[in-house]
């Protein structure tokens, strides 16, 4: 299989018959989970991602007192992909939480400082959960959509003697952008947006850019061991952008 899709490859072609620069088709769900306070359902293809939202009350960090708190983590199901194992967390689902985590941080989507309750003792503390169902390739994107769709249909729990009352909610979390994440794989002399299962297998670098409504930057991860031009660079950042913007008009 590796060397059919290099041999496409060569001829400018993709497995799927997608071209270089497409997306597979996206369809997203919104709350998915009953019990969560948001949660979303993600397919890019055969990839399917879930995130859910759960706000609890917690203590603030030091340096900051008076905003609130997120906290992403991701799970491998063993029945998504026969190459999860049952355990602990590994290297990848922490690196993909980390990823997720950065992109939504550092792109200011939500408003922490109007998630506090009393300036350094009480905040609320966001955590996002992504579960993944099936792996057909680009978990990163898929779980950055699910997520970002999950917070922003993410209702705050009210507050009684403060004590959270589930089920009953004081408005919606404070997110005011939509970061999107569009990872990009290269493989040979090829920028392949999206990449499927198959040329992840074949994929000797792949970037992942976080983009803001605005179409700042918010975050760049890189992996693989294969360098990176600078020309190609303008192109990943280029092509990123443009994807985003399709992708955000999914996001109601």
């Amino acid at each position: 299989m590796d060397s059919y899709v290099l041999e496409l490859l060569e001829k400018g072609k993709r497995i799927d018959g997608r071209r270089l620069d497409e997306f597979r088709k996206i369809e997203i769900r919104e709350n998915v989970v009953e019990k969560a306070e948001g949660s979303a359902s993600v397919k890019i293809g055969e990839t399917h991602v879930i995130a859910g939202v759960k706000a609890e009350i917690a203590q603030p960090f030091p340096d900051s007192p008076d905003e609130g708190i997120l906290i992403v983590n991701a799970e491998f199901t063993p029945l998504a992909s026969p190459e999860f194992e049952p355990g602990p967390p590994g290297e990848d689902e922490i690196e993909l939480a980390r990823v997720v985590d950065r992109g939504i941080r550092e792109s200011k989507c939500i408003e922490l400082e109007k998630l506090c309750i009393q300036p350094g003792e009480k905040v609320w503390c966001i955590f996002v959960d992504i579960s993944v169902l099936n792996h057909q390739g680009n978990l990163l994107d898929a779980s950055a959509l699910a997520s970002l769709v999950a917070l922003r249909n993410t209702r705050i729990p009210k507050l009684e003697d403060g004590k959270i009352i589930r089920g009953e909610y004081q408005g919606k979390l404070p997110v005011i952008f939509k970061p999107i994440n569009v990872s990009i794989a290269k493989i040979r002399e090829n920028l392949l947006v999206d990449p499927n299962f198959e040329e992840e297998k074949v994929t000797e670098a792949k970037i992942s850019v976080a983009v803001r409504d605005d179409d700042k930057i918010c975050a760049i991860q890189k992996q693989g061991s294969k360098e990176i031009l600078f020309e190609e660079i303008d192109k990943i950042i280029d092509l990123a952008v443009e994807k985003s913007k399709e992708i955000r008009k999914l996001v109601k």
